[in-house]
């Protein structure tokens, strides 16, 4: 395919190099010199310096009447930018076009798309403060992600030495709790990762990806780690940005009575967010200083999220929230580097909304024609995909056990009828059920050939 990027930041390099060692004809434009220079010496791509929202430089990097591109990624820092190569590829007969935005006005209106004729209008923004709702809700979880319009999700737990599961096979799990509506996708084990099955003993420490309702996260949860049932009482945002005061509002939104505290330093930012918003604690200050977050009351709080400009200063804030007694601290950092710093860093979690976006990129790219795509856990590879069954599938009719599928690919919910169905080897599936299918180490493209589908 050829593929037009407008934008080498961290999100639009990372997109132009993966597709390119896929063997996609890649052509990125980028407006800044420095960057341009850096893509056309590091990666295998064509380079088009300007800016992206000019028809004269799009039509540079083959965006005209009559192109043959197949897919335009906007993803600059600018929203009007992304929005404009979005509308002029469009209009200019580009199959596919995605665009980044970061002003929830655009993604809280549907129509926006719409009427700009763009496919997908991402914003990292509103996914990430999705997901951090979900790790605050459930506790003890590392990892979180919306499934099924949010009535299902994938999680992952660390295995306790006093977990009921420790020590026991997924098949004595599934025996011993028949109910828990619950599908292991996926191990981490000493830095190895793998797809258990049924005969796979749990040990403690090992990180566990699953996939459930969202009814029964809490129960998931009880079972890898007992005792961790308190319902949220408090939590500390630090940064009043985009980022930070869009998740104060959803948190307010979805648990009315909860004390939320948003700390900020800069003094006129305060008394706007408070302004706005009149149940939440508004503190203003350096989040970096101890004693301020004792005074915002880090020591009880049940979650704390750093939400700065600043890499570094999230990192560090999270990491003097949990030495002052805070139950669960998330840092957001941008920079991919940090994320293999994961399992040292003294943060609870690491959340990079770049990679998140990136992913959601690919795989709208990689296939087109699903019902929808969704990144599960982009750290060890993995992805899902939504589809609905067709009527002349080869698999309607068969049992999950039946379907042939390769270690590494298997199907984690089922919707049929408006409910939704965690399925067992003798599920029997239907045409027009909407599958989700998850799948591991590039299984992905045979897995759906299977199922009769094409990318």
């Amino acid at each position: 395919m050829k593929i037009v990027v407008v934008g080498a930041g961290d999100v639009g390099a990372f997109v132009a190099k993966s597709l390119s060692e896929e063997g996609h004809d890649v052509v990125v434009v980028e407006q800044d010199p420095d960057r341009a220079d850096l893509m056309k010496e590091t990666q295998d791509v064509a380079v088009v310096q300007g800016n992206g929202a000019r028809p004269i430089v799009l039509e540079q990097a083959g965006v005209s009447k009559g192109n043959d591109v197949d897919a335009l990624i906007a993803c600059t820092n600018r929203d009007e930018v992304n929005l404009m190569a979005g509308w002029l590829g469009k209009r200019a007969g580009v199959r596919q076009v995605l665009a980044r935005v970061r002003d929830l006005e655009f993604t809280d209106t549907p129509g926006w798309a719409k009427e700009l004729g763009i496919d997908m209008l991402h914003s990292p923004e509103r996914a990430l403060t999705r997901e951090i709702m979900s790790l605050l809700e459930v506790t003890a979880a590392l990892h979180s992600t919306d499934m099924a319009g949010g009535l299902a999700g994938s999680f992952a737990f660390r295995v306790e030495d006093r977990s009921p599961v420790c020590g026991r096979s997924l098949q004595e799990v599934g025996v011993a709790y028949p109910d828990l509506g619950a599908v292991v996708v996926y191990v981490e084990r000493n830095g190895e990762g793998f797809l258990p099955d049924g005969q796979w003993r749990a040990q403690a420490g090992d990180l566990c990806f699953l996939v459930c309702l969202k009814e029964r996260a809490m129960k998931a949860q009880a079972l890898f780690h007992p005792g961790r049932t308190k319902r949220l009482g408090r939590v500390v945002v630090v940064g009043g940005g985009k980022q930070g005061a869009n998740l104060a509002r959803g948190i307010l939104r979805r648990y009315p009575g909860l004390e939320t505290v948003l700390v900020d330093l800069r003094h006129d930012k305060c008394v706007k967010l408070a302004g706005e918003m009149p149940d939440l604690e508004v503190i203003n200050g350096d989040g970096r200083e101890a004693e301020l977050l004792i005074n915002a009351g880090v020591q009880s709080a049940d979650g704390l999220v750093a939400t700065t400009d600043s890499d570094e200063q999230n990192i560090v804030i999270a990491a003097l929230a949990g030495t002052l007694g805070c139950r669960k601290t998330v840092a957001v950092a941008r920079r991919r580097g940090y994320s293999r710093l994961r399992s040292v860093l003294p943060v609870d979690v690491l959340l990079n909304p770049n990679e998140t976006l990136a992913s959601s990129f690919l795989r709208h790219v990689r296939y087109p024609r699903s019902a929808g795509v969704l990144s599960l856990i982009d750290r060890i590879g993995a992805e899902t995909l939504e589809f609905t069954l067709p009527e002349d599938s080869p698999l309607a009719g068969r049992a999950v056990m039946d379907l042939g599928l390769d270690r590494g690919a298997l199907i984690a919910l089922v919707s049929r009828g408006g409910g939704l169905i965690v399925p067992n080897g003798r599920t029997t599936l239907l045409a027009g059920d909407v599958i989700t299918l998850f799948a591991s180490g590039g299984l992905m493209p045979k897995a759906m050939r299977l199922f009769g589908l094409s990318a």
